[in-house]
């Protein structure tokens, strides 16, 4: 959360499925990981 300069609360509730990740939220936790947007998509199957 902190790498990706997210709330770790609202990170949470992402990881939990209480809330939608939007596309600048997607982009972000990418970068943090330094992977691709389309690498977490297709690792969680969407």
């Amino acid at each position: 959360a902190d790498a990706a300069q997210m709330d770790r609360a609202h990170m949470g509730k992402i990881e939990r499925g209480e809330r939608n990740v939007t596309l600048l939220n997607l982009l972000k936790i990418a970068a943090a990981l330094k992977c691709r947007a389309s690498e977490i998509m297709a690792a969680a199957a969407l």
